[in-house]
């Protein structure tokens, strides 16, 4: 069975809620739910903080023993040098994840400071963004 932590950043705890025409209608919580039915061979684990060092805590806590995270550090992406080192600080492969597209949004989201850290990145395909980063884990 493999062991994927997903890691949401700031102010994705308001997914649902907050500007739905960016990022839907649903909650990460029912999200999770279609994951789980759609994977039953792996176990995964959320996190969600808004607070920096919180997400570099658990990087590092899961960071050498799960298959695979599945990280969309929100705003941080555009600004966090330190989970970048925290994301090359551990063995476990990381996929950042991004529900919209952020390259046709506000210049300042087009950088990722997370980028060249990860395995990988999937933006622009809603929640579904998620399913595909658990993919690249299979």
């Amino acid at each position: 069975m493999k062991k994927i932590q997903i890691i949401n950043g700031p102010n994705l705890n308001l997914l649902g809620k907050r500007e739905p025409t960016i990022y839907g209608h649903s909650s990460f919580e029912d999200y999770l739910q279609v994951l789980r039915q759609r994977y039953p061979d792996c176990e995964f684990a959320y996190y969600q903080s808004n607070v920096e060092g919180e997400l570099i805590n658990k990087i590092h806590e899961v960071g050498f023993s799960y298959d695979g995270i599945v990280l969309n550090a929100g705003a941080y992406t555009h600004t966090s040098i330190a989970l970048h080192d925290a994301i090359k600080a551990v063995t476990t492969p990381v996929v950042e994840v991004h529900i919209s597209n952020v390259h046709a949004r506000e210049s300042f989201r087009h950088v990722s400071m997370l980028s060249a850290a990860c395995k990988g990145v999937i933006l622009g395909f809603g929640l579904d963004s998620y399913r595909l980063a658990v993919e690249s884990f299979l």
